[in-house]
């Protein structure tokens, strides 16, 4: 073995958004795509002296096997399984050997979940670690792909880290790499590139001792032993073997209450985004009246950061999923103590308000993207914290976590005796309910999207006040956020158009598309009144939809009829 010093070139295409770098599987395959964006990591957190904050984004970087900032240190590596993660991981380990990384810890068959590598990089304080993972996006050879890094907290990297990488992409021109043999991934072990040493672990192991440390599993044991059915439908991700183990395996599941659990590169042609368009099975599945018809349906997405949970013939969003989870935080052995306060995406609805400010307890509100919770974690302002986009999570880790929240609402229903629509009815009696619907319009051309949101921003200083209606405008802004920890600020995070009946209309463009733009348009109708907490969510948000058309004209702009997909 040997260390080779090789010539590249810049790629103009690798600034990460907001969960990393994704793109389409042929792009990353192209010869140096992804060493380039690994080698450029590695510069920088060598040239950091830490693992968190670069000291400089262009410095040398890399110098054949120098041990700098890396020596001594571990590692953390895996993968939702999707096409292309193995041969990446060969990849990866050869670029860590030769620029001076001393201990990799990976999962057997380059496995990780999202939620289990933060626990893993948590548990053995690991100095960050590798993400290979498009998340919902869809795998196979003609899907995406993707990678970032979390740093030693176990979170995604702040955008000083991603801006660094990128800045250091754009001037790289030398790869360190061994020529090392591809080493076997498949077998629990030690195993060793150059200097560096490679420990593959059990995927599942770190991730259990944690849910163990949250959740009581006597008691779900018992509910399970009382006939109680669950479905999760895994969709042939990452999340399989996890939900197995764990709901089958420890706490007494139904054998064949998780489906699809096996990971596929391809998903099995699943679409691993746990919304209702990618469920029909389930739905169909949960719609049963039937004596032998599950009391909870749930769905993860391809790297089990996200959930969609369901009772009977009955859906939860997101947003109340959160806001419920923070209701009853206290009947969980780890939240007795209660909540130090919770926070939530912008777009996600205003329910988690109303309970935080009943419970007396801050609610924060930042901008979309995992990132932004931790600052407000690791200080403990924030105990829950939670995104409309089907992800919710707490301080155990720096990730949403999709079977935390499976195990949470099944905890719930075990402490209470109540049905998961009885649970939300009586929410919604207390506390009001938040209508919320959010179109999405995919693959539309990036000029499009980017002359709808200049238009809207054009008109923001004339809409405050304005009067439509029953409803006037109190806000009409380009959302910005100044963390409280660190004193950061992000700005254009989303146009949002607040109403003095507490209704909302927000604009953003998405920042995990591969190809074109995707525009979300979300829509939130408050409604306090318990009479009218049964219409159909569409018909309840019908005139901001209208209104949304009127002020954006959001059809017009994307050349579409409507959305690509509503929820």
């Amino acid at each position: 073995m040997s260390i080779q010093t090789i010539a590249t070139r810049p790629f103009s295409d690798q600034r990460p958004g907001t969960s990393g770098l994704r793109k389409k599987v042929a792009v990353f395959m192209q010869p140096y795509y992804l060493d380039n964006f690994v080698q450029a990591l590695l510069d920088v957190l060598n040239a950091s002296g830490g693992p968190d904050v670069p000291r400089e984004s262009g410095g040398s970087g890399g110098s054949g096997g120098e041990a700098r900032a890396l020596a001594g240190q571990t590692l953390i590596l895996g993968g939702d399984g999707r096409f292309f993660n193995r041969p990446a991981i060969q990849t990866i380990l050869k670029l860590a050997a030769a620029n001076g990384l001393t201990r990799v810890v990976m999962g057997c068959g380059g496995i990780l979940s999202t939620p289990a590598a933060s626990a893993v990089i948590r548990r053995r304080q690991a100095f960050g670690g590798i993400l290979l993972s498009a998340s919902h996006n869809p795998g196979g050879a003609d899907g995406d792909f993707g990678i970032k890094y979390n740093m030693s907290n176990g979170g995604p990297a702040t955008e000083t880290l991603t801006e660094a990488i990128y800045a250091r992409t754009q001037v790289l021109n030398t790869l360190y790499c061994s020529d090392a043999q591809d080493v076997c991934i498949d077998k629990i072990g030690r195993l060793q590139v150059e200097h560096m040493q490679i420990e593959v672990i059990d995927p599942v192991g770190d991730y259990a001792a944690v849910m163990r440390s949250l959740f009581d599993f006597d008691l779900l044991s018992g509910l399970f032993a009382s006939g109680f059915l669950v479905r999760v439908d895994a969709m042939n991700a990452v999340g399989g073997p996890y939900a197995k183990q764990i709901l089958e395996g420890e706490i007494g599941a139904p054998l064949d209450s998780v489906v699809n659990f096996a990971p596929l590169e391809d998903f099995g042609g699943h679409h691993p985004d746990p919304n209702p368009a990618n469920v029909d099975d389930l739905i169909y599945r949960m719609s049963s009246k039937g004596m032998g018809a599950p009391k909870l349906g749930a769905a993860l997405d391809g790297d089990a950061d996200r959930n969609l949970v369901m009772g009977r013939n009955f859906l939860v969003t997101p947003s109340d999923s959160l806001a419920l989870l923070t209701q009853y935080a206290r009947l969980i052995p780890a939240y007795q103590g209660g909540l130090a306060g919770v926070a939530r995406s912008m777009p996600t609805s205003t329910a988690v308000d109303r309970v935080a400010k009943a419970l007396g307890i801050p609610c924060y509100e930042t901008p979309t993207g995992w990132k932004f919770f931790g600052n407000l974690l690791d200080a403990g302002l924030v105990t829950l914290c939670g995104e409309e986009s089907y992800g919710t999570g707490s301080s155990h880790l720096r990730e949403k976590d999709g079977l935390w929240a499976i195990l949470f609402w099944l905890s719930v229903i075990a402490v209470t005796g109540q049905s998961m629509e009885s649970l939300v009815r009586d929410h919604w009696k207390t506390y009001g309910r938040s209508y919320y619907s959010r179109h999405d319009y995919l693959d539309v051309p990036v000029e499009y999207v980017d002359t709808l949101m200049k238009d809207l921003h054009a008109k923001l200083p004339a809409l405050a006040g304005q009067t439509f209606g029953r409803r006037t405008i109190l806000v009409a802004d380009d959302f910005a956020y100044t963390d409280p920890v660190d004193g950061s600020t992000s700005s254009h995070q989303g146009v949002r158009l607040v109403f003095d009946d507490a209704s909302r209309l927000i604009f953003r463009v998405s920042g995990t598309s591969t190809e074109e733009a995707t525009l979300r348009l979300y829509m939130e109708r408050f409604e306090p009144d318990p009479a009218c907490h049964c219409e159909p969510v569409a018909l309840a948000v019908a005139e901001l939809s209208a209104l949304a058309e009127h002020i954006s004209k959001v059809r017009v702009y994307t050349r579409r009829a409507g959305p690509t997909i509503a929820t």
